[in-house]
């Protein structure tokens, strides 16, 4: 049986709920039992290494039904500690022998430096050639093109936005680009952080060192390009776009469009309108300096991100509608989202937020269980009109001793009732 050439890129979510078919549709191209390794070097530095690393075999076990094994290249040369050279050996091994090399989270200037003068980059673009399907996502894309740039360093550090040179996989395949994972990202909130956390500005810097004919190729959260080398297609799959950025003006291509392979090898043919027609019905221009995200619809299952706001937004409404199931079903909606995702190797405090939230929930419905849901006045209506009614017959009959008694009680209940030209009016203290 030959093995498909297949070059799937993810713009993140790679262990989520939202990439479970499409790791399902890739593996089950493949003979069985399935020879999977993730290629762990962009989290080797992690002090929590093993555990994405255990995080990754459990999703691809429970979720995709497949046995990955580690490569256990977390480290391949340092100066300081050594790397093993017969682990180092052993993994690149796994590598050459596996069908379904998978690589996610970290730094891409780690996996980079650690992978520089190492057999990687010849194994990968090896396998494309003859056989073979390659994943990579999040950092890991980011070092797939010929360029790549220290985004987290950038970010998180403030170092000035540089041009690094990246494994050039995209290259061996004819694309000539920078490929830039979390395009969509809005985790900034109040600032930009499209561009996977670079944001427009510092994205333009990062363009204007690129060599002229190289171009920005952006794949959006939740999303996937899956190359296909045999069919010269390429898809886009899951909840965003894919974008070509070519300076001055971006095309982007919505889940379910199809891209040819030589159009990404070549898409100069977008500026002068002469793509193929395929590719201008899936294509929509937008301007560069357009500071809008994307705001398609997403056809696969929510990020969690957008689950916990849903989920917030729906027990908050039953909340003030005094509806206990609903409550208790957004409640619950939220710890299954968790459950979903505990798996995912989340960078952000999603997590710890989601868990917040939902004891936030448990609290609230703890309230309410001391208080009731329903309205006060909703509950006590029937009573305190029944009283009102006494009370209008006994000041009919002038017998005000005993409308005094009715007063007196309302009073101590904390009841407000008021004598209007209109009639008699009741409200219950705050």
């Amino acid at each position: 049986m030959s093995l498909p050439r297949i070059l799937a890129i993810m713009g993140s979510g790679e262990t989520a709920p939202t990439m479970v078919t499409t790791h399902r549709t890739l593996t089950a191209q493949l003979p069985k039992p399935v020879k999977a390794v993730v290629l762990d070097t962009p989290y080797g530095f992690q002090e929590n290494a093993p555990e994405l690393a255990a995080r990754a075999v459990e999703y691809f076990r429970t979720s995709i039904n497949i046995d990955i094994n580690i490569a256990g290249l977390v480290r391949l040369h340092d100066t300081h500690l050594p790397a093993d050279p017969v682990q180092v050996e052993r993994g690149l091994r796994s590598l050459v022998d596996a069908d379904y090399i998978f690589a996610g989270p970290g730094s891409p200037t780690y996996a980079l430096r650690q992978w520089h003068n190492t057999g990687v980059a010849r194994i990968i673009t090896d396998k494309l050639a003859t056989g073979g399907t390659v994943t990579f996502a999040s950092a890991a894309a980011l070092t797939l093109g010929k360029a790549t740039v220290p985004v987290y360093e950038v970010y998180k550090v403030g170092q000035d936005v540089q041009r690094l040179e990246g494994l050039d996989i995209l290259g061996s395949i004819g694309i000539n680009a920078a490929l830039i994972p979390h395009y969509d990202n809005t985790e900034g909130a109040n600032h930009d952080t499209r561009f996977c956390y670079l944001g427009e500005a510092r994205l333009q810097v990062f363009e204007s060192l690129l060599d002229i004919d190289t171009y920005v190729l952006g794949v959006d959260e939740h999303t996937g390009l899956i190359i296909n080398l045999d069919t010269g297609e390429c898809s886009v799959v899951g909840n965003g776009m894919v974008t070509i950025r070519l300076r001055s003006q971006s095309f982007t291509y919505p889940t379910g469009a199809v891209i040819p392979l030589s159009l990404l090898q070549d898409p100069s043919s977008l500026l002068d309108g002469s793509a193929p027609a395929q590719n201008q019905a899936n294509a929509t221009q937008v301007t560069v300096n357009d500071d809008a995200t994307s705001d398609a619809s997403d056809n696969g299952t929510p990020s969690l991100d957008k689950s916990l706001a849903l989920t917030s937004q729906q027990f908050e409404t039953a909340m003030k509608n005094r509806d206990a199931e609903g409550a208790v079903r957004a409640a619950l909606a939220l710890e299954q989202a968790i459950v979903d995702w505990q798996v995912d190797t989340l960078q952000s405090d999603v997590l710890d937020r989601c868990r917040a939230t939902l004891r936030s929930m448990i609290s609230q419905l703890g309230d309410a269980a001391v208080s009731g849901v329903r309205d006060p006045r909703e509950v006590v209506s029937p009573y305190v009109e029944a009283m009102l009614a006494v009370r209008a017959t006994v000041r009919a009959e002038k017998r005000f001793d005993l409308s005094d008694v009715i007063r007196d009680a309302f009073l101590e209940l904390g009841v407000e009732v008021r004598d209007t030209p209109s009639g008699v009016e009741w409200n219950l203290p705050n």
